[in-house]
C-alpha cells in the first residue's frame, strides 16, 4: 500500500497508479509537492487534483470512475428554465466572470454543505488558487443581483479542459444559475465536458455521470493542448441554453 511522496517540482505518478477500491482510500495518488502554479498546472492537464483537510499534508487524487458534466446533457429542470429566463430577462441581473475571484473563493470556504463538517478549502488552498487565478487558470462565475454577490463557482480551465472546484449560494439557485452561465459558455465555445471529480446526487440531478478514469484522462490531454478560449459572458450566450421565446 505505498503512497509516493512528492518532493516539490517532481512529476506526478500515471494516474493509473492511484489506490482502487481495495485500498482506504480509492483515487489517492500521491502525498506531498506543492501547490505552486507550475504544480498545479500539471496536474490538472494530467486529471489529478490536491484535495486535503487541515493537518493533512497536500494530497493527490485521481478518482475512478470520474464525474463529468457532457455540456449537451445538462438538465435544465422546468423549475430551472423558468428561474433562469427570468434571470436573464432581469436588467438587475447578470453574470459576471472574475470580478471578484477572491470573495467567491472565500464564500465557497466557508459555505456549509449537508453531511460535511469543515471544508476542504483550507488557507493553503485559497492562497494557492488565488495564485493560480492570477496566472490566468483558475476563474470565477459569479451571480449578482442588484450589485450584490448572491452566488457562484469557481473552476480551472486548461486550454480547454473545464474543471468544475466549487460553488455557494446566498438566494435560492444563484449557485445552479452560475453553473448554467458555465455551461452556455462552454457550449459557445465548444467546450464538450466539464469535469465534476466527484459523484453527488445534487450534480447527478443536473445531468453529470461517471465515466472511466481512461477515458478522462485522454479527454483532458486533448482540450488542455487546445488554444484558451476568451473567458467572458455576454447576454447572448443565455441562448446555447434557453429555448427562444414562443411567439402567439
Amino acid at each position: 500500500m505505498h503512497l509516493p511522496w512528492l518532493q516539490p517540482g517532481d512529476p506526478f505518478p500515471d494516474p493509473a497508479q492511484a489506490w482502487d477500491q481495495r485500498q482506504p482510500a480509492p483515487g489517492l495518488l500521491a502525498a506531498g509537492g506543492a501547490l505552486d502554479v507550475d504544480s498545479l498546472q500539471r496536474a490538472y492537464a494530467s486529471g489529478i487534483f490536491p484535495w486535503f483537510s487541515e493537518g493533512q499534508p497536500i494530497l493527490w487524487w485521481s478518482t475512478d470512475p470520474r464525474m463529468v458534466l457532457y455540456t449537451d446533457e445538462f438538465k435544465l429542470h422546468r423549475s430551472l428554465r423558468k428561474t433562469l429566463a427570468k434571470f436573464a430577462g432581469d436588467p438587475r441581473c447578470e453574470i459576471r466572470f472574475d470580478s471578484d475571484f477572491d470573495a467567491v473563493i472565500r464564500a465557497c470556504a466557508t459555505s456549509e454543505r449537508p453531511g460535511q463538517s469543515g471544508t476542504w478549502i483550507v488557507p493553503a488552498m485559497v492562497q494557492a488558487y488565488q495564485a493560480f487565478h492570477r496566472a490566468g487558470f483558475a476563474h470565477s462565475v459569479e451571480t449578482w443581483v442588484d450589485d450584490r454577490l448572491v452566488g457562484g463557482l469557481y473552476c480551472v480551465v486548461v486550454g480547454r479542459a473545464v474543471f468544475g472546484e466549487s460553488m455557494f449560494t446566498r438566494v435560492p439557485d444563484a449557485s445552479k444559475i452560475a453553473l448554467a452561465a458555465l455551461v452556455a459558455w462552454c457550449r459557445r465555445m465548444e467546450v464538450g465536458v466539464i469535469d465534476c471529480q466527484q459523484n453527488t446526487r445534487h450534480l447527478a440531478s443536473l445531468g453529470a455521470r461517471e465515466i472511466p478514469r481512461a477515458e478522462f484522462v485522454q479527454q483532458v490531454a486533448l482540450q488542455a493542448r487546445r488554444s484558451p478560449a476568451p473567458w467572458q459572458f455576454e447576454p447572448v450566450y443565455w441562448n446555447a441554453v434557453l429555448p427562444p421565446p414562443t411567439t402567439a
